[in-house]
């Protein structure tokens, strides 16, 4: 019973003083907000991006001129490597002897895809494959077949719709077969690949053609990247260290030089971004804590001016026998409470912003349970911390003196 008087007094002292405790509030609300903000955004991005891995496949690795994710210093570094040709990849490609599928591919950018009256918006990609890219990228066929070796080899007119531009343009189906037009040029449909899913590092907005015909159509002075699946899980790393030096040959890169070309994977690409995150999630805390240490110096101040105002109450309770503990959990408690209120609201606001990105990018939303106890934690000890020389300074007052406080 003593605790819930002492709850139910805290929520009247803190409802009593409604603009004050609210403005208390905002700098709690602020600095939670911040931090689970953040954290939650960052979630959605990793989890975006482990899930978007998948379209490597199992024991897979990708070979590219430029890195996937890299500073400003590494992205300019790589704008000087030359090309990763498509005869450099042909070589490559004949020479491993530890893979089980070596894709090659190139991406051409955006473009518009139609259909009759139907069409699309003029943000699909176009890439170009060869066979082994369905294993490579871990698609799989709906309807019709995959690239053929004959469609390479001869640079067949043909098409492969991913599913969102299966629905954009055939909603009713009967897409393979038909004659579907990429900018000018026309392409009959010999397949469609089942659904993905939108995540970093692949999405189902795409056509994909066989890689000569994309390079008659596009240009063959381009970059073109490798995708590796080892034989096992046991030769990943003999298959990587073979593909590098079988490239590195290839490019002539001398003994001691570093590569001028890009090698990630599954691992690397997530350890990669974890080290971009480590530095935002330093920078956030810091300025949260900024944040709420100003917090926690203005529930210092209401609770010092709550003491004041209730002087005369204090006499009151500690002449009916309240001992200094009970005057002291009082005040604690009602720091803590206030500190919670504005917790609560700072994680859910919080969760709430952080995911605006995941429904923007059409990502899995998260709710990041660790982060919510961490912040509501942080804000208990907020609230202790501060709340305790006003508590301890109303547990102090004398009785007497108090009384005669007007």
């Amino acid at each position: 019973m003593e605790f819930s008087e002492i709850l139910k007094m805290s929520l009247v002292s803190i409802r009593t003083n409604k603009l004050r405790s609210a403005l208390t509030l905002l700098g709690i609300v602020i600095g939670v907000f911040s931090i689970i903000g953040v954290m939650t955004a960052v979630q959605v991005l990793q989890n975006s991006i482990e899930s978007g891995l998948s379209n490597l496949g199992t024991n897979t690795f990708q070979i590219q001129k430029q890195p996937v994710i890299a500073n400003r210093p590494q992205y300019l570094k790589s704008l000087k490597w030359k090309d990763l040709t498509y005869e450099q990849a042909k070589a490559v490609k004949g020479r491993i002897t530890l893979a089980r599928y070596v894709g090659i591919g190139t991406y051409y950018g955006q473009s518009t895809v139609q259909f009759e009256g139907h069409k699309t918006n003029p943000d699909v990609d176009v890439g170009g494959e060869e066979p082994e890219g369905l294993h490579t990228n871990n698609w799989a066929v709906r309807e019709g077949r995959n690239i053929s070796d004959d469609d390479v080899k001869y640079a067949a007119m043909v098409i492969i719709l991913m599913d969102d531009v299966v629905k954009k343009l055939f909603p009713y189906g009967g897409a393979v077969g038909s004659v579907v037009k990429v900018g000018s040029q026309r392409y009959t449909v010999i397949g469609t690949y089942e659904h993905k899913g939108s995540s970093i590092g692949g999405n189902d907005n795409k056509v994909i053609l066989p890689l000569t015909t994309f390079l008659e159509q596009y240009g063959k002075d381009r970059s073109v990247y490798l995708k590796v699946q080892a034989k096992s899980a046991e030769v990943y790393d003999d298959c990587v260290e073979e593909t590098r030096m079988i490239l590195r040959t290839l490019r002539k890169v001398g003994p001691g030089e570093e590569d001028n070309f890009s090698v990630y994977s599954n691992d690397s690409l997530i350890s990669t971004f974890n080290e971009f995150t480590v530095y935002v999630k330093m920078g956030v805390g810091f300025m949260s804590f900024i944040a709420l240490i100003a917090a926690g110096i203005g529930i210092m101040n209401i609770m010092l001016v709550s003491v004041t105002e209730r002087t005369r109450e204090i006499g009151i309770r500690k002449a009916l026998g309240a001992r200094k503990s009970n005057i002291l959990a009082q005040f604690v408690s009602e720091a803590v409470i206030l500190c919670q209120f504005g917790g609560i609201i700072g994680v859910g606001l919080g969760i709430l912003g952080g995911n605006l990105a995941a429904f923007a990018l059409e990502f899995p939303a998260v709710f990041p349970v660790d982060w919510a106890l961490i912040g509501l934690a942080i804000t208990s000890f907020v609230g202790v911390v501060f709340g305790v020389y006003p508590a301890w300074k109303a547990a102090n007052l004398d009785p007497i003196e108090s009384l005669r406080y007007e």
